[in-house]
């Protein structure tokens, strides 16, 4: 077990000096991916399974190494592959960085979660504990806690690794959905004149209102499950 931990916290360090060292992290901004939509659209018609990978293992590490760009990301899923394909590639990218947080939380990063996020854990300990996975439902569809806080702080709960990663998977899934889909009509734009179309607008309404109904939404449950 010993050298389970030393080889899977050598690969983690690897990788995130990889990731600083080549300032992988500037890619991952909203500037980047509007300037390089046209040699990203052109490069996945030509190779379109190299740019899956790539792009699924980028989510992938950038998610579980708790890099900020999330959000560009899944924009940049819905610009690049659409809303289905979009939405598939970032669901079980987003998941299976966040169950790799999860277990990196749990096995190698124990002590300084604990005394870095000892406020929220009592939360998060406490939730799980009376409410076992939904809890974790519920903090993935309304986040009132950051997901790479969510992330780590679930590692240090009882709760199971495939239970945390279907509960995910569920939980981000229309979260997930909204913002790919803003990101496929982003990618639809070519004049100033086009921001305006009403496509666009509905979507970017969705991000606005989708938090305030899911919080709608488990009110009502919350209030049917205490009746």
């Amino acid at each position: 077990m010993q050298i389970k931990k030393i080889l899977l916290a050598g690969t983690v360090a690897c990788i995130a000096a990889l990731i600083f060292a080549f300032d992988l992290q500037h890619y991952l901004t909203l500037e980047f991916l509007q300037a390089s939509k046209s040699i990203f659209a052109s490069y996945y018609s030509h190779n379109p399974i190299l740019v899956l990978s790539a792009y699924f293992i980028i989510y992938v590490f950038s998610t579980a190494l708790s890099i900020p760009g999330a959000t560009v990301l899944t924009l940049a899923g819905g610009v690049l592959f659409g809303l289905f394909s979009g939405t598939l590639l970032v669901s079980f990218a987003s998941t299976t960085g966040a169950t790799l947080a999860m277990l990196i939380a749990r096995f190698l990063l124990r002590d300084w979660v604990q005394n870095r996020f000892s406020a929220q854990l009592k939360t998060i300990n406490s939730g799980i504990r009376n409410e076992g996975g939904y809890y974790l439902f519920s903090l993935r569809l309304m986040p009132v806690v950051p997901f790479f806080v969510i992330n780590l702080g679930m590692g240090l709960t009882p709760i199971r690794t495939l239970t945390f990663f279907w509960v995910s998977q569920l939980g981000m899934l229309p979260g997930t959905l909204v913002y790919v889909n803003a990101g496929s009509e982003l990618g639809k734009i070519n004049s100033i004149d086009e921001i305006f179309s009403p496509t666009l607008i509905i979507s970017f309404l969705l991000l606005g209102i989708f938090p305030l109904l899911i919080k709608k939404i488990l009110t009502m449950i919350q209030t049917k499950r205490e009746v």
